[in-house]
């Protein structure tokens, strides 16, 4: 059978994990120090996952580094912590710890809680580390600006993206030259959708975070969105409010009082599957930062964010 046809016969998913390898294997060829983004989320579990395939028998080599915001939900840290310990990884956590001590957070600084918990904490973390390769789960069909992201993306010795200087990249040909202070943000799963990381977790038996099937959770119903009070203690109700047992999920998962769950029945990825490909509503709608506009995600990008 000639390589030609063997290619050929590769299922959908096939196809996507072999580019990712190749992205994941040629980041570490030509990187001096590489470090790949985990948030413990769908997109980051199936890349390290996909990191531990590309490298096996060996570990992967590079640590997983999680961004602490402070407002994570609780039961994604300890799926985090059992994540690395299992896997054998090595795992750095960071966090501003001035804009902890200052009190930021998502309900009162909005964009200037992302900013320094996110943009400039994860800025932080790469200099302190002093990495050139950092690898992230971010696809194209998420949201607008990142379907603008090539996969080997430049960024500038301030860690700030541009658009209008991305490299070209055709057949799968990827410049990976760094000037002095430049470093690359590579971005395997640039190609998968949802659908596509679902079926795959589905395939490969990977466990995902529990908070991506329905259980009962106590929730508020706040502008319009469910929101599961992950500790009551920081999260103070408003008038007229209270919490209630509802069985909801989520489809993407960021700091807990500003992530959108939906009600659902989907407790295993099949469920989750078919619920996805009939859903009339886009992935990122939980991510209620995003109702700032896809120009506020862009801005944050430009600036050094994920």
């Amino acid at each position: 059978m000639t390589a030609a046809r063997a290619v050929s016969r590769l299922s959908h998913l096939d196809r996507l994990e072999a580019e990712a390898i190749h992205i994941l294997r040629e980041g570490v060829a030509e990187g001096r120090k590489p470090v790949m983004l985990f948030s413990a989320g769908k997109d980051s579990t199936v890349l390290a996952h996909l990191a531990l395939r590309a490298f096996y028998p060996s570990p992967p080599p590079f640590p997983l580094l999680h961004v602490d915001s402070t407002w994570e939900f609780r039961s994604l840290i300890a799926f985090r912590d059992a994540f690395a310990e299992r896997h054998g990884f090595e795992l750095v956590v960071y966090a501003n710890e001035v804009g902890r001590a200052a009190g930021l957070n998502p309900l009162d600084h909005g964009d200037a809680y992302t900013t320094a918990m996110r943009t400039d904490a994860l800025k932080q973390a790469l200099d302190l580390g002093g990495y050139d390769i950092i690898f992230g789960g971010a696809r194209r069909d998420e949201e607008r600006s990142r379907a603008k992201e090539r996969i080997f993306s430049v960024r500038n010795e301030h860690h700030g993206w541009d658009p209008r200087q991305q490299r070209p990249e055709l057949w799968q040909s990827f410049n990976t030259r760094l000037a002095k202070g430049q470093s690359l943000r590579v971005f395997p799963l640039s190609n998968w959708t949802e659908t596509d990381i679902w079926a795959y977790a589905l395939s490969r038996e990977i466990e995902l975070a529990p908070l991506y099937f329905a259980e009962p959770r106590p929730v508020i119903e706040r502008d319009g969105a469910l929101i599961v009070v992950d500790d009551l203690a920081r999260l103070p109700l408003r008038s007229g409010e209270n919490a209630t047992t509802r069985t909801v999920r989520f489809r993407t998962l960021g700091c807990w009082p500003v992530t959108a769950a939906m009600e659902s029945g989907a407790r295993d990825l099949t469920g989750v599957i078919r619920e996805t490909l009939t859903a009339g509503a886009s992935e990122r709608q939980g991510r209620l930062s995003d109702r700032d506009g896809a120009g506020s995600l862009e801005r944050q990008k430009q600036e050094g964010y994920f």
